[in-house]
């Protein structure tokens, strides 16, 4: 259970702030119907988040415990740092007017998902707990709780939410895990 409520608690985290929530309140507000852009959004990430703990289960088996020790906090250390970095990347323009909100929530999600914080926390959790299965629904559930409520509530959540305070404290719990983990605990 530790590696789905790791799972979870580091990917929440992660997107607090991200480009991914920034593109769902995008769909949200395009289309107003939040149910295909959740599946999307679902769907996008069991993908995406798959990918990544086969990369990190194939690490765990290959290197050291203490590397992977070591490659985890790196990780979370380094996405706190990025995180006090603007995302400048936005939705591909032309994926915005497809008729099929779902069919353009799942390729919009699994393309900002590449390379992504999350996926990064994904695959080095995957490599720490060495099962997919259970990382991969951690992950999942922890995207889903970030964005879930940009998506219901839209507009309305973004423009009372300060970006800048999100990012700040996204940055130092992440930041704070990387500590822990690398200390041993």
């Amino acid at each position: 259970m530790d590696a789905i409520f790791t799972s979870l608690g580091l990917d929440f985290i992660a997107e607090i702030g991200d480009k991914t929530q920034l593109l769902a309140l995008m769909l949200a507000t395009r289309f107003k119907r939040p149910w295909p852009i959740i599946g999307g959004l679902v769907l996008a990430n069991l993908l995406n988040h798959a990918v990544a703990c086969g990369l990190g289960v194939a690490l765990a088996q290959h290197l050291p415990s203490s590397w992977i020790r070591f490659l985890v906090a790196f990780c979370f250390v380094g996405m706190a740092s990025g995180l006090l970095l603007p995302d400048e990347e936005s939705a591909p323009a032309r994926m915005i007017g497809a008729r099929n909100v779902f069919l353009t929530s799942l390729v919009a999600f699994f393309i900002a998902e590449l390379g992504d914080k999350s996926q990064i926390a994904t695959l080095a959790l995957a490599a720490r707990f060495d099962n997919l299965v259970l990382v991969m629904i951690g992950s999942t559930l922890g995207t889903f709780l970030a964005d879930a409520p940009v998506i219901f509530l839209g507009e309305r959540v973004a423009l009372r939410f300060p970006d800048r305070l999100a990012r700040r404290g996204s940055a130092a719990l992440l930041a704070a895990f990387g500590v822990a983990v690398l200390s041993g605990l």
